[in-house]
C-alpha cells in the first residue's frame, strides 16, 4: 500500500515549526522554566500543523542544502520575534527593579531559575503577577495571533531582514525606562519624599540619627503602598500585549 505523502506541505509545516519553538523558548509566558521543553516542542508542532494551511501553498520544496538554510532563517526569525516581546515585558521586572532600590530590598536579591530573573523581592513579584495576568486574560493567545500573521509578511522559505528588529529594539528600549518609572512612579515619588523628610530630620535634630532609621521606614512604606502599584498591573500587562503584537506585526514586516 503507497501512502502518498505531500513533501511540499512537510517541509513548510517543519520551517514553521521551527519558528514557533525559537519564539516560545523566549517569549512570555512561554519561556517560563515551569513549562517542560518537550511541552514547548510540542506545542510548536501543534501550532505549525494548524498554520500549514497558510505557509503550505505556494511553498516549492527545497533541497537539502537550501532546506538547512531556510531551518537556520526561521530559528533566528523565532528567536528575533521572541526576543522583542520580552523586551517589551521586560518594563515590569524594570519597575519591580526599581521599587526593589529604593525601597531597600536591593540587598537581598537572588535568582529565579524558574522565571530566569535575578532580582530582588518585587522584581520577581512583578515577574510572576505579569506571567499570571497574561495567561489569565488570554493575553497568550494575542501573542500568537501576532506570531501568526508574521507567517504572513515573512513566508517560511524568507528571511526576516534584521534592520527593521534592530530598529524596533532601539525604539523598545527607549521606551522600556519610561514605562517602568510610570508603573512604579507614585511608589518611587513617596520614597522620594520620605528620604527628604528623614534629611530634614536629620539636619533639625542630628541625635535621633534619622538615616538609622530609613530602612525600616521605606520598608513599611513600600509594604503598604506596594499595593497600589499591584492593582494597575492588569492594565499595565494588557498595555503591553497590545505593544509586544504590534512589535510582533511590525518586526515581521
Amino acid at each position: 500500500m503507497d501512502i502518498p505523502i505531500d513533501f511540499a506541505w512537510l517541509e513548510a509545516t517543519g520551517l514553521a515549526a521551527a519558528r514557533i519553538t525559537a519564539f516560545l523558548c523566549l517569549a512570555p509566558p512561554f519561556s517560563y522554566r515551569g513549562f517542560p521543553t518537550r511541552i514547548k516542542a510540542a506545542l510548536g508542532v501543534g501550532l505549525a500543523v494548524a498554520m500549514s494551511g497558510t505557509v503550505a501553498p505556494g511553498y516549492t520544496p527545497l533541497d537539502s542544502g537550501a532546506f538547512l538554510l531556510a531551518l537556520l532563517a526561521q530559528l533566528v526569525t523565532g528567536a528575533l520575534l521572541g526576543f522583542l516581546v520580552t523586551v517589551c515585558f521586560a518594563a515590569v521586572q524594570s519597575a519591580g527593579g526599581l521599587i526593589d532600590l529604593f525601597g531597600g530590598f536591593q540587598l537581598a536579591q537572588a535568582f529565579d531559575p524558574q522565571m530566569n530573573v535575578s532580582g530582588a523581592q518585587f522584581t520577581r513579584l512583578f515577574q510572576m503577577v505579569a506571567l499570571a495576568l497574561l495567561i489569565s486574560s488570554n493575553g497568550y493567545a494575542l501573542i500568537l495571533a501576532g506570531l501568526a500573521r508574521s507567517f504572513s509578511a515573512v513566508p517560511v522559505d524568507g528571511m526576516l531582514a534584521l534592520e527593521r528588529p534592530a530598529e524596533l529594539l532601539i525604539d523598545t528600549a527607549a521606551q522600556l525606562l519610561l514605562a517602568a518609572v510610570q508603573i512604579a512612579g507614585p511608589l518611587l515619588l513617596v520614597l522620594f519624599l520620605a528620604d527628604i523628610g528623614l534629611g530634614l530630620v536629620s539636619r533639625v535634630a542630628p541625635a535621633l540619627n534619622a538615616f538609622a532609621m530609613g530602612f525600616p521606614v521605606k520598608i513599611m512604606l513600600t509594604l503598604v503602598l506596594a499595593g497600589t502599584v499591584i492593582l494597575a498591573l492588569p492594565a499595565v500587562v494588557s498595555a503591553l500585549t497590545e505593544d509586544a503584537v504590534g512589535l510582533l506585526i511590525g518586526g515581521a514586516r
